[in-house]
Order: structure tokens, then sequence, then C-alpha cells
């Protein structure tokens, strides 16, 4: 029988201990693994590492302050912590009266209409059900390796499979979604 049982992220479990049971050493760990990717992040869009540091500093205080908003069925662990990074850097930005980089900018007044938002939907139904065509070894990797964060190492290391096999199976899973998706942007 296949494997159905849905698999949650290390950094799942470890903002679940957080905001459950107010887990220092979870809260560590999370730190540790987003701190130095939010810096990155922050730093491409032009902040001095500095200022980079300052704001991770104060998105994490954020996390651990904010952990029972958390709601892993609504958003990947990565994608709350970056949008919580992002507002914080815009309200900077803002405030030193700079621009903000179009990596981050965002029109308010531009709401999407219907027609907007049905687009995305019916593109994510598309991509689910490629996801779900895929044999399920390509369709793990390539979870662990795009929403899960994690690099083909560490998902060597934590499957006990081969580097290579590991980008193997990623490769040909993404040619294989990308024949699927062909159309889709078109």
């Amino acid at each position: 029988m296949p494997h159905t049982k849905t698999e949650i992220s290390e950094q799942t479990i470890w903002m679940l201990a957080v905001r459950d049971k107010q887990d220092r050493d979870a809260f560590c760990a999370l730190f540790d693994h987003f701190a130095p990717r939010l810096k990155g992040f922050i730093m491409r869009t032009g902040c001095s590492a500095p200022q980079a540091e300052e704001i991770v500093q104060d998105v994490m205080l954020t996390v651990w302050r904010k952990a029972s908003m958390f709601d892993p069925h609504r958003a990947q662990v990565s994608a709350w912590i970056y949008q919580i990074a992002r507002n914080r850097h815009i309200d900077i930005m803002r405030k030193e009266s700079r621009p903000v980089p179009d990596e981050l900018a965002e029109d308010p007044g531009a709401e999407p209409d219907a027609s907007q938002i049905l687009a995305v939907e019916q593109e994510a139904a598309k991509l689910k059900f490629a996801l779900s065509s895929l044999r399920p070894e390509q369709r793990e990797m390539i979870e662990k390796a795009y929403l899960g964060e994690l690099t083909h190492q560490e998902i060597s290391d934590q499957t006990g499979l081969p580097l290579g096999t590991i980008k193997s199976r990623i490769r040909l899973g993404l040619e294989r979604l990308r024949h699927e998706l062909k159309g889709l942007r078109e």
C-alpha cells in the first residue's frame, strides 16, 4: 500500500513546540535554521549586514511572541516567517523614507480581482495534480527540497540516499513537472 501519511517538516515540528510549549530549545533550532537564510534574503534587497542582522533579531523575536498565531494548515512555517521578515523590512524602509525594492514592493491599492484569484487557484490545482502524478520517490525529494527548504545534502543525510540519487530524482521530477505544466503560463 502506498504511504499516504503527510510528513511535516522538522521546522514545523520546532514551530509547534514553540507555539504549544514555549520550547526554548525548539526556538533555538528555528533560529539557527532561519536566521542565516533571513539575513541573506534581506541583504539581497540592499540592506547592510548590520541592518539585516537587526531585522532578523526583530523577526525572530516576533516569531517567539506571536507563535500562538502560527497555523500549519494555513502556511508552511518558512512562508509564515518570511512574511514576517518581508513586512518588517517594508516597515523599516518606510520609516527611513527609502524606496522599497521591487522584490518587496506591492501596491496596497491593487487588490486582486476575482479572476486573478480564480487563476491562482486553478494554477495551484494544476500544480497539485502534476505533483501527485510524479513517482513517489521523485515527489518526496521535490517536496523536501522546495517545500521543506532542505539542501540536497540535508535530504541525503535525512534519507540515507546517495547525493547523486537525490539530484537525479529531483531533476527527473522537475522535468516531468515542466512537461505537465507546459501550457500553464502561456
